[in-house]
């Protein structure tokens, strides 16, 4: 598969993928901006905004499970490459360094995580 059939272009407000939804792939951003947000009906709570060089997607890619955030174009001319999960293993595998920052991704965004819900806790 060539590189370009793996890159998709979108506009502003264009869905990438919607929460619940199924799918093996991780994304990177190439241009653009793209906004995880938990979206309920009309109303839309912003988790992160991620701009180039930057990936969302990463635990549909390893675990198989249902999408937990929607992924939206928040910037014209937004550019993302997916990459599905045999490519993701064999990156995993020829690159440790892919590895470790999928990892360092993945561990800030726990955190993070942890500490909204601990401060939620706590009130």
């Amino acid at each position: 598969m060539t590189i370009e059939k793996c890159i998709n272009a979108f506009a502003v407000d264009d869905v990438i993928f919607e929460e619940g939804s199924t799918g093996r792939e991780l994304f990177v951003v190439l241009d653009g901006e793209v906004e995880i947000a938990k979206v309920d009906g009309a109303h839309k709570t912003s988790i992160i905004k991620l701009g180039k060089g930057e990936f969302f997607g990463e635990m549909a890619v390893i675990d198989g499970s249902a999408r937990s955030a929607t992924a939206i174009a928040s910037a014209p001319n937004t550019r993302v490459m997916r990459i599905n999960h045999a490519r993701f293993v064999y990156l995993v595998s020829q690159q440790p360094a892919f590895a470790l920052m999928v990892m360092d991704a993945l561990s800030k965004r726990l955190r993070a995580s942890n500490a909204v819900t601990y401060r939620a806790a706590q009130s």
